[in-house]
C-alpha cells in the first residue's frame, strides 16, 4: 500500500514539475488594468500595463503591455500570498505574472503610449522571452 501511494505521490508531482517547467514567469510592482475610451466615450480597448518601480525617477515605468483578449487575462488575488496573478497563454506559451499591487483605471488617453516619453519601448526590460523555456 505505502509503495503505491508514494508512487502516485511522485507521478503527480512529476506533473506538477513539468507543468510548471512550461510557465513563463516574471514579478513586477504593478499591473494596471486600462480601460481606454476614444474622444466620445465609446470603448476602445483594455489592456495590461506591467510596471516597475524605478527608485533611480522616483516612479512606476512600463515594462510590458498586453492587449485583454478574455476576462481570464484579468489579475486574481491571491490571499496566500498577498499579491495579485494574471495567467494566460501569450503567443503560444503559458505566461504567469506576479504583482505586489493593482489599479484600474478608465482612461482616454493610452497611459502605455505616454509612458514612452519616459522610457522608450526598445529601454524597457519586457517580460521573460518565450525562447527562456527552451535554454533551461
Amino acid at each position: 500500500m505505502y509503495a503505491i501511494v508514494s508512487a502516485a505521490f511522485l507521478f503527480s508531482a512529476s506533473i506538477v514539475s513539468a507543468s510548471n517547467a512550461s510557465i513563463v514567469k516574471d514579478e513586477v510592482d504593478l499591473v494596471e488594468i486600462n480601460h481606454y475610451h476614444d474622444a466620445r466615450r465609446e470603448h476602445v480597448f483594455d489592456q495590461l500595463i506591467f510596471y516597475d518601480w524605478s527608485s533611480q525617477k522616483r516612479r512606476f515605468q512600463v515594462r510590458a503591455w498586453r492587449l485583454i483578449k478574455t476576462d481570464s487575462q484579468l489579475p486574481r488575488r491571491d490571499h496566500r500570498q498577498g499579491n495579485w496573478l494574471v495567467r494566460w497563454h501569450d503567443d503560444g506559451i503559458l505566461r504567469e505574472v506576479v504583482a505586489a499591487s493593482r489599479r484600474e483605471t478608465w482612461t482616454q488617453y493610452d497611459p502605455e503610449l505616454i509612458e514612452r516619453d519616459n522610457l522608450p519601448q526598445d529601454q524597457r526590460l519586457d517580460l521573460t522571452p518565450a525562447f527562456a523555456l527552451t535554454e533551461k
